[in-house]
């Protein structure tokens, strides 16, 4: 599942083809982006110009000058193609055009992106502070996290929670700030969330310089700490990379230095 870092790549590419430009048409290809994005609402696109192309936690928004904002969750398997000339592959979900012929087409091949038009765009969309956001600080996570019993890895999850970290990155960060994966959210004090969070934004930070686009083939895993190295030594202390499963989820941690 695309994370924070693989949606502000995606975020950047849209960026550059659809900020400022005027929208000609939007096509959408698959009754499953059309349950959020009906008929008349892709119509009422045309028209309307991109103001700009910002990312909140998973999710994309393009803020229009009308006042409206167009949103989009890559979900599973969603990523831009910057389609050239010729038929489109049958993977292509959504089509947008814009005023000097560029173009943004929404590939997925499992069809679960979702497409949706506000109208009064607001942040109380039920999903909690991006991680990246400085506003957000270890106080204002221990509030968050102060009845919450469950693995501090779930809470990570949790997207009502801190908006952005996924399963990946979660695994990573809660390495590097030595944090058992299987803590109660609400029994780390507010010196460990401190360092929990500067985990996660070196991590996330990390994963953003490079470009990262990891999408479950495997292919990256080499430059993961823990993620996917299930009985592999741990690069700090040389123990076995142990895995359990958290939520329907793999979790990958070191018993020997990630310590309750």
């Amino acid at each position: 599942m695309p994370e924070l870092p693989e949606v502000e790549h995606a975020a950047s590419i849209a960026r550059a083809v659809a900020s400022g430009r005027t929208i000609t048409s939007v096509s959408v290809r698959h009754r499953s982006q059309r349950r959020g994005l009906p008929a008349r609402d892709a119509r009422s696109l045309v028209g309307d110009r991109v103001v700009a192309v910002v990312r909140r936690g998973k999710s994309q928004r393009f803020q229009l000058a009308s006042g409206r904002e167009l949103r989009v969750h890559f979900r599973m398997t969603g990523d831009w193609l910057l389609p050239g000339p010729g038929p489109l592959p049958s993977s292509v979900r959504a089509v947008m055009s814009f005023d000097d012929g560029g173009r943004l087409a929404l590939d997925d091949p499992r069809a679960l992106s979702v497409l949706s038009l506000c109208s009064v765009p607001n942040d109380d969309d039920g999903i909690g502070p991006d991680a990246l956001d400085p506003r957000l600080t270890a106080g204002r996570l221990a509030a968050a996290l102060s009845s919450r019993r469950i693995p501090i890895k779930v809470a990570l999850l949790d997207q009502g929670i801190i908006a952005g970290v996924g399963n990946i990155y979660a695994s990573e960060a809660l390495w590097r700030s030595r944090i058992d994966p299987r803590i109660p959210a609400n029994r780390l004090t507010r010196p460990r969330l401190g360092a929990l969070l500067r985990a996660v934004r070196t991590t996330l930070n990390a994963a953003l310089k490079h470009h990262a686009r990891y999408y479950g083939s495997g292919s990256d895993s080499g430059r993961f700490a823990v993620y996917d190295r299930e009985g592999e030594p741990c690069r700090r202390c040389r123990a076995r990379i142990k895995r359990i499963t958290q939520a329907a989820r793999s979790t990958y941690f070191c018993a020997s230095c990630q310590k309750p």
